[in-house]
């Protein structure tokens, strides 16, 4: 029998009607604890005489309360379709082709959407889209959400509607018609067939117009000496696949030389085959990507530079142009004579900004009769005329413009000038500026209207001569936007469109296909017509080239980073923290200088204790403008020469963690991106974020492999150039890969994924890097979690060094070490290695997760958050993680990032991921982590489980080479390539049989789902 007997703890109780009572048993803590004030108010916890025990107090009383809070989750309302569109299926993808072109980069695309939201940009892959998305195209989605863009029409720094802005312009166009006043448009390069008959229209409705182009970054001399041969303005569309021997002279075509592009072509050159590849010799003065991937590199001043240009100039034509004797001239010439021995395979490319030296590459090209350089499908991508820029600022402080209108440009930052162009426009009566934000020039125009996204815009493209393309949008404008060609409509009195004109207009350009066609496809191709060779002074031209001065102090060379560009997109966060791939440096832009050089001045890198990367300051000086700028010491920078990157600086329409960097544009001086410039140490020290430390190989020769042509051809086995690793077993050697401390499960059955990774074709350009932190919700971290190491990328493109000219002659080294000490002691030599050469060799190996079959992060894992699925992907479960971080420091890759904080929807990191407009890009198909989790490349899981499921629901067989990841498809050099190795006729199959093929760190017995291919020198 229970007893009914009952317990009270104080009188209080039992009264039933005690409020005291109530408040106690629903609430613990009675008072609340203004810990949140005491502990956020620095000048009262300073003064404090709190002792240890009432801090423990209040930290234990907070920590519990934050504890009860946490307990109720927060409330996400869902608002169901009204009317949901048909073309819209919750949890499907939508696929449109498009085309992007804003002046600087151009690709032929699709664009990913999710429910209405574009998410992601991939290559379009049908024939003739042969431009494909680099880093900042990839990135470009993540710009259409950037909450700093211009949302409403201004006028005069008030927000008005189009209309009124309308009238006013109108008004003004009538008024400088009346009375005889100029009318400009100012634009970038359109490329548009459409846009540019609108201003045909345009002019000829309004007599006294003109129409002025500017690329900030300019090509006009290549323009002007194209013209002046060929009689058009265009640059010749080069094709580095038809090319054996390649010869650069200051042109970085694998960077953004002349647009850039060129990548996938030069590619398809360097893969060794039936014993042949691509020979390629670099000419240069900054270390640049071109560079890396030469065969044979020389360093060289822009004055050393052109005499090589006559030099080879002479040996290809048999002119007899006195030239100066110069450093490197042996490789000179035999440049030369291996360029002639080509013939018809040989080309020629330069970056020279001179319009003599590019008369020389087109004559140099057509004595060859190069297949690479023919100028059938000529480029339109660059337009602009130095010029014609340059007149238009006299005329503006001249008070002869009337009215200025422009779309696309931001002169008040990009020009050197800007000062005179500023005080230009206060003497235009009406100036108005279509940009995507309130940058520098359209916060003091008269006239600010707001642009549409391309990815929300209609448009057409002429990006070479023969093929059309189309810009079709893939969302509704989040803002009131206006299309310049909208406008243009407007003021030609055109009824309608643009859309509409362009359907009308389309059918002059489509080479016979439909509009639904063209719509589908978002290209056609036709036949283009070759442009005759003209005459040209080019014996002159050589002469003026051979005359040209030395400069009297360093030589500047200003460049474009492959991340940032020109600048327009420095509000993007993936590209802020997309490491060069030179440098591995993000959120900075710095003066590179020589060892030589930097030894001279005293200047300095150094790795400080936290492990990042502290640089000493420089000052640089071109004419009266004065910069002091952090230093990069960079191997394989030529002496007497600095480097620094246009497209940082920025401060309109930005927010201010991406407010980095120097602009460098002050010093880019009648558009030539080599300048005179006086060069002098500086006081202060730099805080860099850096994220490769280790900046040589060190004879690590089992990482990166690599062999000559020659011994690769002439080897009898190939594990004299691809050596696998070797252990002891029962004192005895044998092969590493054949002893397990694991037992393997059958992984012959179903799918089982695998990677390749071939570093002869990779160019370290970083678009798999921006493709995986689209399609992954990859968190930005910010400059000073950057410097402490905790980058969050899931992929890195390691770039190493070597320590002496050649990675061969490392080898050499290392293994003829004798001893610990002396001149052959390994202590000192390797501390020796630990220095990159002067012009040193330059490797880049793309590194994620190996998806190791027998993977060391499993077997350490205390509550197996993380385990090896039957495809070969190594898993995560974010749920189970607990954040011990075993699993990180049992890899032996260290590809395995930790959420040191919540990233998402938090102040401290104002990037994306921390507006309702940023978080619009992220991929729902992919779980964004939380603080404390351990996350890495999963293979995209999504991608190839979506492609079986797809299979499935169209009941048939997953296709040959169907899946992809998404570094393999953002790879345009197909350096990467994902396939199942158990469906044999997949392309992985036969690339991991190659006899080039080996795995990271053998030895360790990982059993990677990884591979990569030895790279392959044709010295």
């Amino acid at each position: 029998m229970s007893s009914n007997k009952k317990y009270w703890k104080s009188v209080e109780e039992l009264n039933e009607n005690s409020s005291i009572v109530e408040a106690l048993r629903n609430n613990e803590f009675v008072e609340e604890i203004p810990t949140d004030e005491f502990l956020a108010d620095k000048d009262s916890l300073s003064s404090s005489s709190t002792t240890r025990r009432d801090f423990l107090k209040y930290v234990g009383f907070s920590t519990a309360a934050a504890t009860l809070a946490a307990c109720e989750g927060p409330v996400h309302k869902s608002i169901p379709y009204v009317l949901q569109p048909e073309q819209i299926i919750p949890g499907v993808a939508d696929y449109y082709a498009t085309s992007m072109f804003d002046g600087f980069d151009f690709a032929n695309v699709l664009v990913k959407t999710r429910e209405g939201r574009p998410i992601k940009i991939e290559n379009n892959k049908l024939a003739g889209a042969k431009f494909t998305a680099n880093a900042r195209v990839h990135a470009s989605v993540l710009s259409l959400y950037d909450s700093m863009r211009l949302k409403e029409t201004k006028l005069d720094g008030k927000n008005a509607t189009w209309q009124e802005a309308d009238l006013k312009i109108k008004t003004s166009l009538a008024e400088a018609k009346a009375n005889g006043k100029q009318v400009i448009l100012l634009t970038s390069t359109l490329a548009s067939p459409s846009t540019e008959k609108l201003i045909t229209n345009f002019i000829a409705l309004n007599p006294t117009a003109k129409h002025v182009i500017y690329d900030a970054v300019s090509e006009s001399a290549a323009l002007d000496a194209f013209e002046t041969v060929y009689g058009e303005r265009a640059l010749i569309d080069y094709d580095f696949s038809k090319a054996n021997t390649i010869v650069s002279i200051g042109a970085d075509f694998l960077g953004d030389w002349q647009g850039g592009g060129f990548d996938s072509g030069f590619a398809k050159g360097r893969i060794p085959q039936a014993g042949k590849m691509s020979k390629h010799f670099q000419f240069e003065a900054n270390m640049t990507l071109s560079g890396a991937a030469a065969d044979k590199r020389v360093p060289m001043t822009e004055a050393n530079q052109k005499q090589a240009l006559v030099k080879i100039y002479n040996v290809i034509t048999n002119a007899a142009v006195s030239t100066k004797k110069v450093e490197g001239e042996d490789v000179i010439m035999n440049a030369a004579q291996q360029l002639k021995a080509a013939g018809t395979k040989g080309l020629l490319v330069s970056g020279i900004q001179d319009k003599n030296a590019q008369l020389l590459v087109l004559a140099i090209n057509q004595a060859l009769g190069s297949e690479a350089a023919s100028t059938i499908g000529s480029r339109q991508i660059r337009k602009g005329s130095n010029q014609k820029i340059a007149q238009l600022v006299v005329d503006m402080n001249a008070g002869n413009v009337h009215t200025l209108i422009m779309s696309g440009v931001n002169p008040v930052y990009t020009l050197a000038n800007s000062k005179e162009f500023v005080s230009g426009l206060k003497k235009v009566k009406v100036s108005v500026a279509f940009s995507l934000k309130e940058d520098e020039t359209a916060s003091i125009t008269n006239i600010a209207v707001p642009l549409p996204h391309y990815l929300e815009s209609w448009n057409d493209l002429m990006l070479t001569k023969g093929t059309y393309s189309l810009t079709q949008p893939t969302i509704n404008p989040l803002f009131n936007s206006k299309q310049f060609q909208e406008a243009l409509l407007s003021w030609n009195g055109i009824a309608g469109t643009y859309y509409d004109y362009i359907r009308d207009n389309s059918a002059n350009y489509s080479n016979g296909l439909s509009w639904n066609k063209m719509i589908h496809d978002g290209i056609s191709v036709g036949t283009a017509s070759s442009s005759s060779f003209g005459s040209a002074d080019f014996s002159g031209a050589a002469t003026s080239l051979v005359a040209t001065k030395a400069a009297q102090g360093f030589e500047l060379f200003l460049y474009t980073k492959t991340g940032l560009g020109d600048g327009q997109q420095a509000n993007n966060p993936w590209l802020q923290e997309f490491p060069d791939p030179i440098t591995r440096v993000s959120w900075d832009n710095y003066v590179t200088v020589s060892k030589v050089d930097a030894d001279k001045m005293g200047l300095q890198n150094r790795i400080v204790a936290n492990g990042g990367l502290n640089g000493s300051y420089a000052k640089v000086t071109v004419g009266k403008t004065e910069l002091t700028i952090p230093v990069i010491v960079q191997p394989g920078q030529a002496k007497g020469t600095i480097g620094l990157a246009l497209g940082y600086g920025k401060k309109a329409a930005l927010k201010e963690e991406m407010q980095v960097g120097l602009n460098a544009y002050p010093f880019y001086l009648n558009f030539n991106n080599v300048q005179d410039a006086k060069f002098e140490a500086a006081s202060g020290e730099h805080e860099f974020a850096c994220v490769q430390g280790q900046r040589t190989l060190m004879g690590r020769g089992d990482i990166v492999k690599e062999t000559t042509l020659k011994i690769y051809n002439e080897a009898k086995d190939s594990d004299e150039w691809n050596t696998m690793p070797k252990v002891s077993l029962d004192h005895k050697e044998v092969a590493a890969t054949s002893v397990d401390l694991w037992e393997s499960f059958d992984r012959s059955t179903g799918h089982h994924f695998n990677l390749s990774i071939d570093l002869n074709a990779c160019t370290g350009c970083g678009a798999c890097v921006i493709a995986c932190h689209a399609e992954n919700n990859v968190p930005v971290v910010g400059k000073s979690e950057v410097r402490r190491s905790r980058d969050m990328h899931w992929l890195r493109i390691d770039r190493y060094y070597s320590s002496e000219d050649t990675f061969a002659e490392d080898n050499e080294k290392k293994e003829n070490f004798n001893g610990l000490f002396g001149d052959k002691g390994s202590l000192g030599g390797f501390g020796e290695m630990e220095h990159p050469a002067d012009n040193p060799q330059v490797a880049f190996q793309p590194v994620m997760c190996q998806h190791c079959n027998h993977a060391p992060c499993e077997t350490v894992c205390p509550v197996a958050a993380t385990s090896h699925g039957r495809q070969g992907q190594n898993q995560m479960a974010y749920n189970r993680c607990v954040g011990t971080r075993y699993c990180a420091n049992n890899c032996p890759y260290k590809v395995r990032r930790f959420n040191w904080f919540l990233y998402n929807n938090n102040d401290e990191f104002d990037f994306h991921m921390n507006d309702d407009l940023g978080r619009m890009v992220i991929n729902p198909d992919v779980n964004v982590r939380s603080r404390g989790v351990m996350e890495k490349c999963s293979m995209c899981i999504q991608m190839t489980q979506l492609t079986i499921l797809t299979a499935k629901r169209e009941g048939r067989e997953v296709a040959v080479n169907e899946f992809e990841t998404a570094c393999s498809a953002a790879c345009s050099t197909g350096a990467m390539a994902f396939g199942d190795v158990n469906h044999k006729e997949d392309e992985i199959v036969k690339l991991a049989e190659d006899k080039r093929m080996y795995h990271l760190l053998e030895s360790v017995g990982t059993k990677p789902n990884v591979f990569y291919h030895v790279k392959v020198r044709n010295t």
